[in-house]
């Protein structure tokens, strides 16, 4: 019997939908704008789209001569560029979390495919959820995560199911490779469940023998494709290398915070989701599976190297933990288990009956609408963020090159480029190990740090307050404090040509505050 649609009723998925885009929204818009980088990444797509080219060599510091620079994410940055022109930074966080929801939809229809228990199904996917809310901010890596969610169910509907949608995933690297780096993520997807048909090529069982080849065979020739389309973006097969080149960079990998392993010594949900795998592995009867073995071990491996793979991890153990879940509450005869059944059942039931998606497009609609008034405003949070320095620099047109804090300098390319340059920003992987060097020799005292300043022609410093490096300027008579704040510091180079500078924010008691 046909179950009548109540399109007023909205289905649980829409529901995960809703309160997760409301709740960034309305309640998380700020945090999502916790990274400078979303500012640089806005500029370099506005500059492409000014341009109408992609940029080869680097716009945004005063080094001379200019970088090398691949903007791999220059497709990302175009569309951030256009949507924080139509609807500013408010705007850009709205954006980015209509897709952190997205994919949480996504992930609850996949797991409904692969277990029978709606309520397990919810709790996964807000385990999953919360676990890779360490990364969730207004850049180009969340892309990724909807592209990298997409390829894995594709591949796992055609192991599972048979159902061949393989032909989709070369559109799916198109526009994945000029999206962000984590296309490497699709390939790894891909040559794990290569390497997970290979034994069943061997099968005494000529059925399950040929049932093997012929995925290997399919794998393969996708493979074979996706690595050409991979390369149809604007610096060609050079893009294959970037990634490697990045992870391999052990000095990069080791002093930016995104990239280091997780603490564990703070409340973590990833340790959680970590320990609930474990013990409902323990408990089932039934033994991993070749390609749910590699995921896993490949996955957990990379998060535990760094905490910006931790959501890819939780995206590929989902589907996992639903089908050992539901083998576990089969075979547990109790009460709980039978309560618990009983009640998924009620909700399927429920859920099934609704037909509509009229309140998540109400709720897209009305966070649109406050966006557009002016409603709901979101900015990077003078709290962190030099807002009120970048301000008082505008004003005070400081001349001569500056050395910056590396997050100041995402912010200063955002709010006052090309009026400033800076010497050091977000794009690490741009500017080396050498350089990377050179920026921790000065912050770190090390032998030499004085005549690195004077090879770069330094003349004024933007610092953070709160620094060991703003601490020591503060008490050496060649560098003056002309203005702070809580946040940043900026100290000029005690010259004659600097004097007047001097005079004009020092003992006129315009700059610096308390």
């Amino acid at each position: 019997m046909r179950l009548k649609k109540l399109f007023f009723l909205p289905s649980i998925e829409n529901m995960l939908f809703l309160s997760i885009f409301v709740y960034l929204s309305i309640n998380k818009g700020m945090g999502l704008l916790g990274d400078g980088d979303t500012g640089y990444h806005i500029r370099a797509g506005e500059w492409i789209l000014s341009h109408r080219s992609v940029p080869y060599h680097d716009m945004f510091s005063f080094l001379t001569p200019p970088l090398p620079w691949t903007a791999h994410e220059w497709l990302s940055e175009i569309i951030m560029a256009l949507v924080h022109n139509a609807f500013g930074l408010t705007g850009l966080s709205v954006f980015f979390a209509a897709i952190l929801a997205l994919v949480s939809l996504l992930l609850f229809r996949m797991l409904k495919r692969e277990g029978n228990n709606i309520i397990v199904a919810v709790f996964l996917v807000l385990l999953a959820t919360i676990s890779s809310q360490i990364h969730w901010l207004a850049r180009p890596h969340v892309f990724s995560l909807l592209f990298f969610l997409l390829w894995y169910w594709i591949l796992e509907e055609y192991r599972l199911r048979g159902t061949n949608r393989l032909y989709l995933l070369p559109a799916i690297m198109l526009l994945w490779v000029n999206l962000h780096g984590g296309f490497l993520a699709g390939f790894m997807l891909l040559c794990i469940y290569l390497a997970a048909d290979l034994p069943g090529c061997f099968a005494r069982c000529s059925e399950l023998r040929s049932e093997a080849r012929q995925r290997l065979k399919s794998l393969i020739i996708i493979l074979a494709i996706c690595v050409p389309v991979s390369c149809i973006n604007p610096y060609g097969f050079h893009i294959l290398l970037f990634p490697f080149n990045l992870v391999s960079n052990k000095l990069i990998m080791d002093s930016v915070t995104e990239f280091l392993s997780p603490n564990f010594h703070e409340p973590s949900p990833f340790k959680y989701l970590i320990l609930t795998l474990v013990t409902i592995l323990a408990l089932s009867r039934k033994k991993l599976r070749l390609v749910e073995l590699l995921l896993l071990l490949v996955f957990l491996n990379m998060s535990l190297y760094s905490v910006r793979y931790i959501p890819l991890f939780a995206l590929v153990s989902a589907p996992i933990f639903m089908r050992y879940i539901d083998l576990l509450l089969a075979d547990t005869q109790g009460k709980f288990s039978a309560f618990l059944a009983k009640k998924a059942a009620n909700f399927s039931k429920i859920d099934a009956s609704s037909g509509g998606i009229l309140w998540p497009l109400a709720a897209v609609g009305t966070i649109t609408w406050l966006v557009a008034s002016g409603t709901i405003q979101y900015g990077f949070n003078h709290k962190d963020k030099p807002v009120e320095a970048v301000k008082f620099i505008e004003k005070a047109q400081i001349p001569g090159n500056m050395f910056n804090n590396d997050e100041f300098g995402d912010y200063v390319i955002y709010a006052a480029w090309p009026r400033y340059k800076v010497f050091f920003d977000g794009r690490s992987d741009m500017y080396g190990s050498s350089r990377l060097k050179e920026y921790m020799q000065i912050i770190n005292f090390e032998d030499g740090w004085e005549n690195t300043l004077e090879k770069y022609r330094i003349n004024w410093i933007f610092f953070d307050t709160n620094s060991r490096f703003t601490r020591y300027l503060k008490e050496r008579k060649d560098w003056v404090l002309i203005y702070q704040d809580k946040v940043a510091c900026i100290f000029i180079k005690n010259t004659a040509e600097n004097h007047l500078i001097i005079n004009k924010f020092i003992i006129a008691g315009q700059g610096v505050l308390n």
